[in-house]
């Protein structure tokens, strides 16, 4: 069993992001001594089964991760897979089984369960979003309001969930926001330069807060994306209305599951939240040893 065989197959998470989280984890937990509490309490050649069990219902993520750990703990760990990231489960569903050494199995635990319950918990947060918006076409997304250091696995579990991803960081695509604009002068120079400075691929998204903005952003002809922040339901469907196809229309800004449905039926193409990753709750997983 390794990894990668657990990744979701309609999304992408590099082994090389899985091994740097797991050894930063390990190293984190072991610290200077390693797992004192089982080297004193357990015989070195002791073997051990366990299950990982989902304790409530939901969408899995951070499998992969689970299963690196243990593996970089001991050669002799063998991992069964009942589950894969992006499946949806019972409560009382067993993930994994594993079988090996005690000490590797008890060592990895926390770490294991920390990886799959913090990404268990954003997929699963990210599909209740979803499922609010079907029967639109309205896609949501996560933004860069991630867990510093976990940004990959985080949007990672989010493409488990049934979501998409916004940047991924300031590298990626150009996003003006009101700062920017206050700054650069206003709406037409600050985007007369972005499309002067940026290569053709790079696409130029704007943020605006009123129509009158947004009807600026659209004599231009420059952006490819309009980020409509904290706009009400009239103002959003007038917006829609408004651009007609032109520009890609993105609708941010006191999003929830309450909300999400309403947000959505306006008409807006992308739905950005926070939420999915900096308030998702944590998805109950156990380790559960077999006697």
């Amino acid at each position: 069993m390794t990894p990668a065989s657990l990744i979701n197959p309609d999304a992408f998470l590099s082994p090389l992001a899985i091994d740097e989280a797991v050894h930063r984890a390990l190293d984190e937990d072991l610290g200077r001594a390693g797992d004192v509490t089982s080297i004193a309490t357990i015989p070195e050649n002791v073997p051990a089964r366990a299950l990982m069990v989902a304790r409530e219902a939901g969408v899995i993520a951070g499998l992969p991760l689970a299963v690196a750990t243990f593996q970089k703990l001991s050669p002799d760990i063998r991992i069964e897979a009942h589950a894969r990231d992006g499946a949806s489960v019972a409560k009382g569903t067993h993930v994994l089984t594993i079988s090996g050494p005690a000490r590797a199995v008890l060592t990895g635990e926390r770490t294991a369960l920390n990886f799959a319950g913090r990404l268990s918990g954003i997929a699963t947060l990210t599909a209740n979003y979803v499922r609010k918006a079907e029967g639109t076409k309205a896609r949501i997304t996560c933004i860069r309001k991630t867990t510093p250091g976990l940004r990959a696995l985080e949007k990672y579990a989010v493409r488990c969930g049934g979501g998409f991803n916004h940047r991924f960081g300031l590298d990626d695509a150009i996003l003006i926001k009101d700062n920017h604009i206050a700054v650069a002068g206003g709406i037409k120079p600050v985007l007369q330069r972005a499309r002067s400075m940026s290569g053709h691929l790079v696409k130029i998204e704007i943020e605006v807060d009123t129509l009158e903005q947004l009807r600026e952003v659209l004599g231009t002809g420059l952006a490819d994306v309009v980020l409509l922040d904290n706009m009400d339901l009239a103002t959003l469907r007038e917006a829609v209305a408004l651009a007609y196809g032109r520009v890609v229309l993105e609708a941010s800004g006191g999003v929830t599951l309450g909300s999400i449905a309403d947000i959505a039926a306006t008409g807006v193409d992308y739905i950005s939240s926070g939420a999915l990753t900096h308030s998702a709750p944590n998805f109950d997983m156990a380790l559960d040893i077999e006697a």
